[in-house]
């Protein structure tokens, strides 16, 4: 299996518009393991798209309960089983996770019960565990590590960014965050951060066309960072190199790659990635670990 990063959704907030990108999703694919990191509506798609697939399922990280990270949990799930899925998944997601799964098999049952009884399927009921996570180690087994640390999303309570370590490598996934300095010491040393990010102009320009304008800039302003905002945390991580995603706006033509990278030259200048669906980064290689005396 090829170890690598794919950006499957990369714009903040759950509309859609034509020809646009989609909302959040990650793939990462590290030491034999398939992680998707949250499920925005497309991310079926996207995973086909980026050539995995479904029935290989087998870990889902969700950040936190807003409907463009955790929308096509259960559709994914689900399409996956459909598509010939018969090993188990490991879903680990914040308080609340278990009744979105649970709330998407009822109202699922009666396809659902109809497919095991007439295609001989297996019961997606006993192929899905569901975790919930608060801050701190959430796997630690066979060279993979996973940890969480609270971020800080008003009004989410329960958002989380996650570390992902194997073999010596480190990526971590900021979720969604207003500026919060404590990432950077949870990010120190990433081969990859994937941090979310608005553009000040494009922010004015998106509520400028948004009814509801004025309390739609008040959130984003409280939750959010603004991109030279994320250089600073990529700065203090010492990051090795930075990946912007949950990007706000995403689909505005008047806010270009060139544009992002504007807003992060005084406050960055490392490797630097603009995210876009579909974009696929190899993974650095294995690095040797010190065994202990």
């Amino acid at each position: 299996m090829s170890e690598r990063l794919v950006v499957l959704g990369s714009k903040g907030g759950p509309a859609i518009r034509p020809g646009g990108p989609s909302p959040t999703a990650s793939l990462l694919e590290i030491g034999g393991r398939r992680i998707v990191i949250d499920c925005g509506l497309g991310v079926s798609r996207g995973l086909v798209e980026a050539g995995m697939a479904l029935p290989e399922l087998d870990l889902v990280l969700i950040t936190h309960l807003h409907s463009d990270h955790v929308l096509e949990l259960g559709p994914l799930i689900h399409t996956a089983w459909t598509a010939g899925l018969k090993t188990p998944v490991e879903v680990w997601g914040p308080k609340g996770t278990q009744a979105v799964w649970d709330g998407f098999l009822a109202s699922l049952a009666y396809d659902i019960d109809l497919r095991i009884d007439d295609e001989g399927r297996p019961d997606i009921r006993d192929l899905v565990r569901v975790r919930e996570f608060g801050e701190g180690v959430l796997i630690d087994s066979e060279g993979l590590t996973i940890e969480a640390l609270r971020v800080d999303h008003p009004p989410v309570t329960d958002c989380f960014a996650l570390r992902i370590t194997h073999e010596g490598r480190v990526i971590v996934f900021s979720a969604d965050t207003a500026y919060f300095p404590p990432l950077a010491e949870f990010a120190r040393g990433a081969d990859i951060l994937v941090h979310e990010a608005m553009h000040p102009d494009g922010v004015d320009r998106l509520v400028a066309r948004t009814r509801n304008g004025e309390r739609l800039k008040a959130h984003l302003l409280a939750s959010h960072t603004m991109a030279a905002d994320v250089g600073r945390i990529a700065t203090q991580a010492q990051a090795g190199h930075l990946v912007l995603n949950h990007l706000v706006p995403a689909d505005d033509p008047q806010i270009t790659e060139a544009d992002w990278t504007r807003e992060l030259s005084a406050t960055w200048n490392g490797p630097l990635t603009i995210g876009r669906d579909g974009l696929s980064l190899p993974l650095p290689a294995s690095k040797p670990q010190r065994k202990s005396a």
